[in-house]
């Protein structure tokens, strides 16, 4: 760090006092001032060259006095070229406006809104030093997506797991969401989740973001934990003028025939004399929906046999709000000075109630001959929801909140040095609180499978209400936050090795301090007078009539959440609480994280057509982490607290070759990290004798170390569009699966935790539960994507049309993977990496309607390792189709129309082969009719 700091402070003392000057200027689009990020200008003397950034600035730093030719290129807009006369001590600043290539009578191409959209997107891609995919907000207008993690899911490499139908955690190129990173105008997202690291990708609403950056590599100067990749959400900021935007929308969900309402506005401004800008973003969405689900634990018997030992039928019923706000501000106080701030605030509410009927603990009754005759079990009926107030509304409430408050300046020190800096604070949290259960059971049921088709695995049994007794009356109330603190300064100066040719050096320093801790409670209430059977208790009955999965699944009698709801639970005269630590003790745990960074990176151009990035990062981490032991679920046994730290050095270089003015070939070797989800590395221990099984954390994980190699070509067509191919690979090093081994004894108990106490006793043998690091893991493939407006084709019609298709295929081998027995398993691969992930849609644009079909596709692939291929878990294939159009009524308002998975794709997976159905959740499709606004 002290190098990093001397670096810093002499370049400062050595070009503050530069005598050279400085040319700033913006690009904007002609016709809407839209600022235009990724334009190429260019100065024809000395083969000076820069791209515009996010709000269309660009600069030219140690440019000496004189007459310059000035050039500017941009997807899908006229070239356009003028001369400039540069003096020292004066303001040298341009105003570039750029009209549409539909403005040429040479040209055939419609520049409509979808097109500028892309046009955007493509430029930036296009001049990113490294190899990354863009979408713009425009273009995210144009599928019919409602938060961040559906507009992800078009990209190249990507594929998303979904939650009540909408998509949530992010897979990139295979590498699971913890291998993956998230940021907010580069800041990093903090995790409302318990237990991992990762960002829910339905919590920020789509229309409040302007452009999604995936970096699918990475350079020395980004944050090092991002395997599989980056994904950079850009807030709106200050347009070039007034801009008011609202949006207003209805729609209709069939599966629980309810209606969802949408609202979004946005206003910015500039003032004082265009110094200073201001931008306001605003979005609700209030969806009311459900989902039909169907879940299953398989089993196997000593003769071969595989039969259901639990099976679950849930109706959901959901109410999910989304509101979120962002301000941006943006101060210039001349044209080599600016600060600005930033804030974000994102609150979504799940109210959820849970109809869930389980028949558990199921054995098989065998004949004289060892044939399977049929089954004896026990049957749950459970009902979840909440207290009866304002908040919870006799539901589960679970309430996510993530915000994030920036502020930062840039600024030119003389001619020669640009320095960046910037400070932000975020946080996460998750609240559950008044969260209740109520179960009536009846045990050794007679029980019967149909297991004829396992893809609708069928347990059933003669059923009575009045044979259900009370089981369990529970409350809970969960609580987990993460805050990180994070601030980075950044410096850049021409550096060059070669005469004639651009080169900068950049170097940094980065600091991050998070803390992250659960706090659970979790009561067991005994009425003090019999309730009586579930027929004596105010109660409801869902038939299978219309139940997604089939007829043949009917959830039955189930308490009502109101009844639940109003239950006088704290009155001590009616009921006895009593905490219940096996639910919450070992959940509980605190971390502290302090990551401090510093990087050199070395840009250089060695002709005008290649140019090279060389560098390297460094990140320093150290923990600091507490959790409980537990002894037989509910004993105390201690506390335990661990420390560690480790240093990982990240190399990297790329280079870029510009093959023609449209094709780029682009090539990558890069190292990245991933640090290990938070619950794993908590020092707990709950040891249970009764079931002679021990789970425990593991603070002596290692933080997973990537090797990655990454080959892309693209080319660029005039009429805004783009086709690539690429491939990639990555060894991973020390990557972190679960162990598990049932022949756990008293020495290695002994051997793992030699301070606590030993639970097993001589001779026994546990089943014993762990994250550990595998030894490496191999992660490759290719992908090919084809984006075009088709304006090759004869007649105004036929131009309107315009293509988006990609395809991504990925493999991958691990080894250091164990069985229960504690065997290497062979042919393993890593958890996450779908072998197959295509993306197609088919536009039309004319200068009022525009229109769009969307299907999305991603083969099964391996979720989570069990004990064995028997246990090994697996995400069934999914297949989306989408649909949009809009029509403009006027040049500033339009009215749209969406769809959304009109396949009616189930979640779905299976256990061991494809046709052992262990979760089946249909959502059927949703539908949006709307107004825009855009003054």
């Amino acid at each position: 760090m002290r190098l990093f700091s001397t670096i810093l402070f002499i370049l400062l003392g050595l070009f503050v006092q530069a005598q050279s000057t400085v040319l700033t200027g913006k690009v904007v689009d002609e016709h809407d001032k839209f600022s235009l990020p990724g334009a190429t200008i260019r100065i024809a003397e000395g083969n000076r060259y820069t791209v515009s950034g996010q709000n269309g600035d660009f600069e030219f730093l140690a440019l000496p006095e004189g007459t310059y030719a000035v050039s500017v290129v941009y997807l899908g807009y006229q070239p356009l070229d003028m001369e400039v006369v540069v003096k020292r001590g004066q303001k040298n600043h341009l105003e570039l406006a750029l009209s549409s290539s539909a403005n040429t009578l040479s040209e055939v191409v419609v520049m409509g809104d979808m097109l500028k959209g892309q046009a955007r997107a493509l430029n930036q891609q296009k001049n990113n030093q490294n190899i990354s995919n863009i979408i713009s907000s425009d273009q995210v207008g144009r599928f019919p997506d409602a938060n961040i993690g559906d507009a992800l899911k078009r990209v190249p490499g990507i594929t998303m797991q979904n939650d009540q139908g909408e998509a949530r955690n992010i897979i990139i190129r295979g590498l699971a969401p913890n291998l993956n990173s998230v940021t907010l105008n580069g800041d990093r997202i903090p995790s409302a989740e318990g237990d991992n690291r990762n960002v829910q990708m339905d919590l920020i609403p789509a229309d409040m973001i302007s452009t999604i950056e995936v970096n699918k590599t990475l350079t020395p100067d980004m944050d090092a934990d991002a395997i599989g990749g980056s994904v950079n959400l850009i807030t709106r900021a200050s347009p070039n003028g007034q801009r008011i935007s609202a949006t207003l929308a209805g729609g209709y969900g069939p599966i629980r025939e309810k209606a969802n309402y949408t609202a979004g506005l946005v206003y910015g401004n500039r003032f004082a004399n265009n110094k200073i800008g201001i931008v306001f973003s605003g979005s609700y969405n209030n969806n009311r929906f459900g989902s039909d689900n169907v879940e299953g634990v398989w089993d196997q018997d000593d003769n071969g046999n595989a039969y259901l030992q639990e099976m679950d039928i849930r109706k959901y019923d959901v109410q999910r709000i989304r509101r979120s706000t962002a301000l941006a501000f943006d101060y210039k106080i001349n044209d080599k000075h600016m600060l600005y701030a930033n804030a974000m605030y994102n609150w979504r509410d799940d109210l959820e109630n849970r109809y869930r009927v389980r028949y558990r603990d199921i054995e098989p009754v065998y004949d004289a001959n060892d044939n399977i005759t049929g089954y004896t079990g026990n049957i749950r009926r459970e009902t979840k929801g909440g207290i009866d107030n304002a908040k919870n509304k006799n539901a589960r409430l679970e309430r996510q909140t993530v915000q994030n408050y920036a502020i930062g300046g840039e600024h030119l020190l003389g001619s020669k040095l640009d320095l960046d800096w910037s400070a932000n604070y975020a946080t996460a949290s998750e609240d559950r609180p008044n969260e209740r259960y109520i179960d009536f059971q009846q045990k050794d049921v007679a029980l019967s499978q149909s297991l004829t088709d396992p893809r609708k695995p069928l347990v059933s049994a003669d059923e009575d209400p009045a044979d259900f007794s009370l089981r369990k009356i529970t409350e809970n109330d969960n609580f987990t936050k993460e805050k990180e603190f994070g601030s980075k300064v950044n410096v850049r100066f021409p550096l060059s090795v070669i005469d004639g040719q651009k080169g900068r050096l950049r170097t940094g320093l980065r600091l991050r301090l998070k803390d992250k801790s659960r706090d659970n409670i979790f009561y067991e209430y005994t009425p003090a007078e019999e309730l009586g059977s579930l027929a004596e208790t105010p109660n409801v009955y869902y038939g299978g009539n219309g139940f997604q999965a089939g007829d043949q699944y009917a959830p039955g009698y189930f308490v009502d959440r109101n009844y639940l709801g109003n239950l006088d639970l704290k009155n001590s005269a009616l009921y006895e609480e009593e905490a219940d630590p096996a639910e919450f003790l070992t959940q509980n745990y605190t971390a502290k994280e302090r990551i401090m960074a510093g990087y050199v990176r070395w840009d250089q151009d060695f002709s005008d057509k290649l140019s090279m990035i060389v560098g390297a990062r460094v990140e320093h981490t150290r923990i600091n982490y507490t959790g409980n032991y537990v002894l037989d679920e509910e004993e105390l046994a201690g506390v335990v607290n661990t420390k560690n730290n480790y240093t990982n050095v990240l190399p990297s270089v790329s280079f870029k070759y510009k093959a023609s003015a449209a094709t780029v070939l682009r090539a990558a070797f890069t190292t990245a990290l991933a640090r290990p989800n938070y619950y794993a590395l908590a020092p707990y221990v709950s040891a249970i004798p009764g079931d002679t099984e021990i789970q425990a954390g593991n603070p002596n994980l290692n933080a997973t170390y990537s090797y990655n190699g990454d080959l892309m070509l693209e080319h660029y067509f005039r009429s805004v569009g783009i086709v690539s191919g690429g491939v990639f690979y990555k060894n991973l090093r020390d990557f972190i699966y679960t162990y598990r081994n049932s022949q756990y004894t008293t020495a290695d108990f002994a051997n793992d935790f030699p301070n606590q106490q030993n639970p097993i006793a001589s001779g026994e043998n546990f089943q014993f539960v762990q994250q550990r690091n595998g030894d490496n893991v191999d992660v490759y493939g290719f992908e090919v994507a084809f984006q075009r407006q088709l304006d090759f084709l004869p007649g105004r019609f036929l131009k309107g049309f315009g293509v988006y298709v990609n395809y991504t295929n990925t493999n991958s081998k691990a080894k250091g993977i164990t069985n229960a027995d504690g065997e290497e398993r062979t042919d393993v691969k890593l958890p996450g990496t779908a072998p197959h992930m295509f993306n197609g849609s088919l536009s039309w644009e004319n200068s009022k309607f525009t229109s769009r079909v969307s299907l999305n596709y991603t083969s099964s692939y391996i979720d989570e390792l069990g004990g064995d291929a028997f246990e090994d878990n697996y995400y069934d294939k999914q297949l989306f189709l989408d649909a949009n159009a809009a029509y403009k009524i006027t040049p500033k308002f339009r009215v749209f129309v969406e769809a959304n998975n009109l396949t009616n794709q189930p979640l779905r997976y299976y256990q061991g082969i494809s046709s052992r159905t262990k979760q089946m959740e249909y959502y059927q499709a949703r539908f949006n009719l709307g107004v825009k606004f855009d003054l």
